[in-house]
């Protein structure tokens, strides 16, 4: 790793740590997981021993109190040996900041506690079947009855739907017509009555999975909302800041890993008497790719490093959720191409172009992402769509 300003003594202490964890114990089952479509939860606690999750949490919930560019460079650690795995230290990072900042202690510390001894998986439930990306148009029901809240509807394409212990769902308490002022986000065990979950066939990130939640009559007592009524959505997706910068570097790492590994084969590959590296066409394309993707990490280290400082991010997340994964994708396509058939053949480039590909989708979309950033440069009000 590329030394920076943004890395000091601790946090590279922490990144090669975490780097011999990814190498030695993360790395070597990538291929299988992908075919199993298993996480291997005793990994996960592995990974938790060593204080991989939520190293930016407070001491008091189990997190070394590190702040989010800790966070930032265990992700791209674990990422490069296992982008599928990594995805559960992006969901514990992203919920346990919801958690933290918006919940009842009494309710949510134990659960933070386990996400951070690696005891739990949560997910984030908010895409529907009729609004990917107009995520404020909810259609998930969430009613009042006395202490309870009672939700009917459907969640789908979440990531770890069917493995999550608990979900962070995002329903309508207001009026229809209400947007993103009518959302309620909850805390809900997924072992309570009522609640059913399916599995998709998914193209990439087959390990974590993606799938649907059903809600049928699930009752929930109201002290598990997380933020205030109907203020869930404006509230609680602030936290999508820090997870997008997360996500940068989730991507770049796996395409820092790609150019690694292509870079060496070129200088050992030969071809017409001289070794691949003095083709120009095969070069040429990988040293930009390279300079970009430095580039495109410390914007997103620059992110977080804002987010710790309390400083605005929201624009910075932004560019960093839609140039991480499409560089990403493109910079390991190219690395692909380089091997030939050998890259083609199923295999670690092969699945690490399959992995990418579905942050392109999830979590928010570039043209998204786009509007997001338009808007913290010119104004809501001048950017309404």
């Amino acid at each position: 790793m590329t030394p920076n300003p943004y890395i000091d003594e601790d946090l590279q202490a922490l990144v090669e740590a975490a780097r011999r964890f990814a190498d030695e114990r993360v790395k070597p089952g990538y291929l299988e997981r992908d075919v199993s479509r298993d996480l291997d939860r005793g990994l996960l606690r592995e990974m938790a021993q060593l204080g991989f999750i939520c190293p930016e949490l407070p001491e008091s919930v189990g997190g070394l109190g590190m702040g989010s560019l800790a966070a930032g460079v265990i992700h791209e650690q674990i990422a490069q040996a296992d982008l599928s795995f990594s995805y559960l230290n992006l969901l514990a990072s992203l919920n346990g900041q919801i958690l933290s900042s918006h919940g009842d202690r009494a309710v949510v510390d134990p659960w933070l506690k386990k996400l951070v001894q690696g005891e739990a998986i949560c997910a984030i439930a908010l895409t529907e079947p009729r609004g990917g990306s107009d995520a404020a148009n909810l259609q998930l029901r969430v009613e009042s009855d006395g202490d309870d809240y009672i939700i009917n509807g459907e969640k789908t394409s979440i990531s770890a739907a069917d493995q999550a212990d608990i979900a962070v769902v995002f329903g309508r308490t207001g009026a229809s017509d209400s947007g993103a002022h009518g959302v309620t986000a909850l805390l809900v065990p997924m072992d309570v009555p009522g609640i059913s979950r399916n599995r998709f066939d998914c193209h990439g990130q087959r390990a974590i999975g993606r799938g649907s939640i059903f809600f049928e009559n699930v009752r929930i007592p109201k002290r598990y909302r997380l933020g205030e009524e109907n203020k869930g959505f404006v509230q609680v997706m602030q936290g999508f800041d820090f997870s997008r910068s997360l996500i940068g570097l989730q991507c770049l790492a796996v395409a820092r890993a790609a150019l690694t590994e292509t870079w060496e084969y070129l200088t050992e590959r030969r071809a017409f008497g001289q070794p691949l590296s003095a083709f120009q066409g095969l070069t040429h394309p990988l040293a930009r790719f390279d300079t970009e993707v430095e580039g495109a990490r410390l914007l997103c280290l620059q992110g977080l490093w804002l987010k710790d400082q309390g400083l605005p991010h929201t624009a910075e997340a932004g560019m960093a959720k839609w140039w991480g994964p499409k560089l990403a994708y493109d910079v390991v396509h190219q690395c692909l191409l380089c091997f030939g058939h050998g890259g083609y053949d199923r295999g670690v480039m092969e699945q690490r172009l399959r992995d990418i590909l579905g942050f392109q989708i999830g979590d928010g979309t570039a043209q998204i992402m786009n509007t997001i950033i338009a808007r913290a440069r010119a104004g809501r009000r001048n950017v309404p769509a």
